[in-house]
């Protein structure tokens, strides 16, 4: 199965167990990989037969501009869900960095999840 990719993507969101966190919005960074058979779109050079992943990062950006989660798992089921039923992607990777949470961690902390079937 050929994927299409969005990596690096940021987003704000009210995310966090903390009390303090509640009252604020925090940065996420997102690495989406989702499973799309590109040949459709490829053989007319049509955009109507790609995964059109402007429109996807706008969808997750209106997606975590709206919720808020205790716990950046239940962002990414959610999210996962979302992309999967609106988008019709068959299969999906996604990875969720929540940066600063741990000071040590240069790096961030958070999940990777995949779903639905390659």
């Amino acid at each position: 199965m050929d994927t299409v990719f969005v990596s690096g993507l940021e987003v704000d969101t009210v995310i966090g167990a903390y009390d303090w966190e509640r009252t604020i919005r925090q940065c996420l960074r997102l690495d989406l990989t989702l499973g799309w058979d590109i040949r459709p779109a490829a053989a007319g050079d049509d955009l109507n037969k790609a995964l059109d992943y402007a429109k996807l990062s706008e969808r997750v950006q209106a997606f975590a501009s709206e919720s808020s989660f205790i716990l950046v798992e239940t962002f990414a089921e959610r999210l996962a869900q979302l992309l999967m039923d609106e988008f019709q992607v068959p299969w999906l990777r996604l990875r969720l960095t929540k940066p600063g949470a741990v000071p040590a961690a240069s790096g961030g902390v958070g999940v990777e999840i995949e779903r639905g079937c390659r």
